[in-house]
């Protein structure tokens, strides 16, 4: 039963994020076609300044709440409540902080305003998180994506309509504002039909959890801040445009990072619980999501390397987004880095470690910062794509050295030799096609199903092979 909820948490986030995901792939690629690339630059732009404030104000409440709630589940209409009127205050005070920095700085007059309209996105999704923490917590990650999956396809479908009327970046920001209002009314309605609460604040508990959060708001903010610096860097040295195609690429790795942050959230209820059983089933767990990881990551990046330039054409319909390809290769080797990096930070959060998790945003955000200035400032597109590169090497050497040092030594042998397999698999099925096709959409479908393939052999063979599948089937039949 335990397996089962487990895996209908891990497909709930998948979906959500999956859908999340896409569409926002389908509205960048519509905005490129319909608007340019200077327009997706500017929605690009908004949407950083958008994601930085509301992670640095709301992220950290929302793992600290997660931790909390998995443990001392009573205290969910306090954490409700309460933890929802702290962050409403949180949210304002980053509203204003956005505003003032986005005035402050160079900008049109034209990207300042969707700037602004988009940034006052932070409140309701930043009331949000809360309600899905709670649904994270209980495991109950079905009702996150009731509440969002179809506010999102709607969302897309009304801006990229909007757009084919020729309205500009700034009303598609407003939707976006509206749609994440809909989507915290959608999540406050169901969260009523199992947790009665009472409207009434807790101030000692406002005044502690805001003092306990200090250390997740400042590693999930300062995180983001050092993932999307790149964009603001960007903006400042080199444009609209040159943030467009930066855009352009990262939203081609979107597929990885949903997968990646899906199932590390799924696992993580799980790994703050098994800190009570023994640090192997912990080692267990974290080698296991890791693996898996890289079964997807290695594959990616071979085929990026593969058809990334004509994916980018594909994709925008725009030779000059072709310039980008040597970054979005480049990019592509962040992947490797991403499969640990993610389980092993949430790992140490739930080992109560998240010093260490501080220690890493600190540092890369101080080296990162540099980097970007110099890289950016000489190399443009390419240099913001090698700042990336060389924080997450300085962000696994990190979290490896805290892991090690403080809980247990990994099995690397053991985590890397199924996705090995798998990706000369898939390389040499791409060396294939690409002497047998020179069709991107049929290279795509081939490379894919190959995939599939091999990645069901792989998985019969590490439970035993065919005849325990068939024992496994047969007996859940009979149950």
């Amino acid at each position: 039963m335990g397996r089962r909820k487990l895996l209908g948490n891990s497909v709930s986030l998948l979906i959500n994020r999956l859908t999340q995901s896409i569409t926002t792939f389908v509205l960048v690629a519509f905005t490129a076609r319909l608007l340019g690339a200077y327009a997706l630059g500017q929605y690009m732009l908004g949407f950083s300044y958008y994601f930085v404030f509301m992670t640095l104000i709301s992220q950290g409440f929302k793992t600290l709440f997660t931790r909390e709630l998995a443990r001392e589940p009573e205290q969910t209409s306090t954490y409700l409540v309460s933890g929802s009127f702290l962050q409403l205050i949180a949210s304002f005070i980053g509203y204003i902080a956005l505003v003032i920095i986005v005035f402050t700085l160079p900008y049109s007059r034209d990207t300042s305003q969707i700037c602004y309209i988009m940034g006052l996105t932070i409140i309701p999704f930043s009331l949000s998180n809360i309600t899905e923490a709670i649904f994270q917590a209980q495991e109950k990650m079905y009702l996150i994506a009731i509440s969002t999956v179809p506010i999102y396809i709607l969302r897309v479908l009304l801006m990229v309509w909007a757009m084919s009327l020729n309205y500009d970046i700034q009303w598609i920001s407003a939707i976006l504002v509206i749609s994440e209002v809909i989507i915290l009314i959608v999540q406050w309605g169901l969260i009523s039909q199992f947790v009665r609460y009472q409207l009434s604040l807790d101030w000692k508990f406002i005044w502690y959890t805001a003092k306990a959060a200090r250390t997740f708001l400042f590693i999930e903010g300062i995180s983001v801040f050092n993932s999307r610096v790149q964009i603001v860097i960007l903006s400042l040295f080199g444009g609209e445009i040159l943030v467009g195609f930066f855009g352009a690429i990262t939203q081609l790795m979107q597929p990885f990072d949903i997968i990646c942050n899906s199932l590390v959230l799924a696992f993580f209820p799980k790994m703050s619980q098994a800190m009570t059983q023994g640090k192997d089933k912990q080692r267990q767990l974290v080698e296991k999501i890791i693996e898996i990881l890289l079964c997807v990551a290695l594959p990616f990046i071979i085929g990026i390397l593969f058809i990334g330039s004509d994916l980018l054409i594909l994709i925008y319909k725009d030779p000059s987004f072709e310039q980008a390809a040597t970054a979005l290769k480049i990019l592509g080797v962040s992947a490797i880095a991403s499969s640990f990096i993610r389980p092993l930070s949430y790992l140490l959060v739930a080992n109560g470690l998240e010093r260490i998790n501080l220690w890493d945003v600190s540092i890369t955000t101080i080296i990162g910062g540099f980097f970007s200035i110099f890289l950016v400032s000489q190399y443009q597109l390419s240099g913001a794509v090698y700042s990336v590169i060389a924080t997450q090497i300085i962000s696994l050497i990190i979290y490896f050295y805290g892991v090690y040092s403080r809980l247990f030594t990994l099995q690397m042998w053991q985590i890397i030799y199924r996705p090995l397999l798998i990706s000369l698999l898939m390389l040499g099925t791409f060396l294939a096609l690409s002497n047998f096709s020179q069709n991107i959409m049929l290279t795509i479908f081939l490379a894919s199903a190959s995939y599939i393939v091999i990645i069901a052999i792989a998985s019969i063979y590490s439970v035993g092979g065919l005849s325990v599948v068939r024992d496994k089937l047969l007996a859940n039949k009979k149950v």
